[in-house]
């Protein structure tokens, strides 16, 4: 089977590399798309007004932006096409990583999550943020209440001739730290399990069968968490992002890989239409995060240190939840080449999803769209530094260094 990280080149276990200068400057891009973005909010303040005002109205309440939900749709597409759902079914061999992964997304990630971020954010950070700064937010999908009234921690009020929730800045941070908390990796995971020398074939089955279970469990754990912390619970809201940003690309990428690959073979599949993929993919994020902080300039000019405030709980979870992920591992006595992906899944965020859902549910100038973007900022360096990690650790488990044979056709 060829590399299921398309684009990378077919190394020797000990040689591999990231080649795609897009994955290995990530970081880079997003702080000239910060800059881009605030620097297009002050040069052309209604642009992105404009186009997040081209939306799906119900009962007079944007619900969908047309251009994000392009963009995005985009962004997540090519993640669901590479994945084959065939080898889910041979998960059974490989059941401990699987278990472990499964466990740590879904049973424990999305709890440190909300303690940790609420502890910085809500207490520690607080004053620093502001702890009179408010942001707006749009009102949950079928929820007409009247202007004045109290929905969870926010206030009824008219912008703009819309009805929006007025809420404390510190909780929309909050809230898009959740909505990062409840989305286990399944793109970039690829990539940092191939560069730690993992075994790619069960990173594949992990990637599927987190994406499947998504469908189902990122829904019901983020209108939870988002009840909890007294903030809008969008239930419908949060069922319509699914079925567009996970489920859509899901079936599309499902049944067009099928036929593709019916049609013009797994090879033109993966040298040829992947390719073709990988710019458009580069460009509808890009210009999503533009947009982001084209919104968000002012916030970020008057308090320069609002990323970094956002940055250190979302940091201190990545480290969390890769050391027990990976001490896990080493208790069940996996072989390295499946603790590493296994742990690392966890730790890294699938961002593509956050902006998304945050972006439909809150609104693309939501301080909740921003701290989803703050993800992605601190992806690359912190996920590079836990490969190196690894690497440096292979001994600590049982097998360590040898190529695994394990290879899902």
């Amino acid at each position: 089977m060829s590399s299921p990280l398309t684009g990378h080149e077919q190394c020797a276990t000990n040689d591999r590399k990231m080649t795609s200068v897009f994955e290995r400057y990530l970081t880079v891009w997003v702080v000239l798309c910060i800059l881009g973005g605030i620097l297009l909010g002050k040069l052309a303040p209604d642009l992105a007004q404009t186009l997040d005002g081209m939306s799906i109205f119900v009962k007079g309440a944007p619900v969908v932006s047309i251009p994000i939900a392009i963009c995005l749709f985009f962004m997540m597409y090519p993640i669901m096409v590479k994945i084959d759902f065939a080898s889910v079914i041979k998960a059974g061999r490989s059941g401990k990583p699987v278990f472990l992964t499964l466990f740590v997304n879904w049973a424990i990630k999305p709890f440190t999550m909300y303690g940790i971020a609420f502890l910085f954010l809500g207490v520690l950070f607080r004053s620093l943020i502001g702890t009179d700064a408010t942001d707006l937010v749009k009102m949950p999908l079928g929820l007409d209440l009247p202007i004045g009234a109290h929905h969870g921690a926010g206030l009824v009020v008219l912008h703009e001739g819309i009805k929006m929730l007025e809420i404390p800045l510190w909780r929309s941070y909050f809230a898009g730290a959740i909505l990062l908390g409840i989305a286990p990796c399944t793109a970039m995971v690829l990539v940092w399990g191939f560069l730690a020398r993992g075994n790619d074939g069960l990173t594949l089955i992990m990637v599927a069968i987190n994406s499947l279970s998504m469908l189902l469990l990122y829904g019901l754990l983020g209108g939870f968490l988002l009840g909890v912390g007294q903030l809008p619970v969008p239930w419908q809201a949060l069922l319509l992002s699914i079925a567009i940003y996970v489920a859509l690309p899901l079936v599309a990428g499902y049944l067009s890989r099928k036929w593709i690959i019916a049609t013009k073979g797994l090879t033109w599949f993966n040298e040829k239409f992947l390719q073709v993929l990988t710019p458009i993919t580069i460009i509808a994020l890009l210009s999503t995060l533009v947009l982001l902080f084209s919104f968000k300039g002012e916030v970020i000019l008057g308090n320069p240190l609002t990323i970094l405030w956002i940055a250190i709980p979302l940091f201190l979870q990545t480290m969390l939840i890769f050391w027990l992920g990976y001490g896990v591992a080493k208790f069940l006595k996996l072989k390295y080449e499946d603790a590493a992906p296994a742990a690392m899944i966890g730790a890294s965020n699938h961002f593509e999803v956050a902006i998304a859902t945050s972006t439909m549910l809150f609104g693309l100038s939501s301080g909740a769209a921003l701290a989803t973007v703050v993800g992605v900022l601190i992806e690359v360096p912190v996920m590079l530094m836990l490969v190196k990690i690894c690497l440096k650790t292979q001994h600590w488990f049982n097998g360590a260094g040898r190529k695994s044979e394990e290879v899902i056709s």
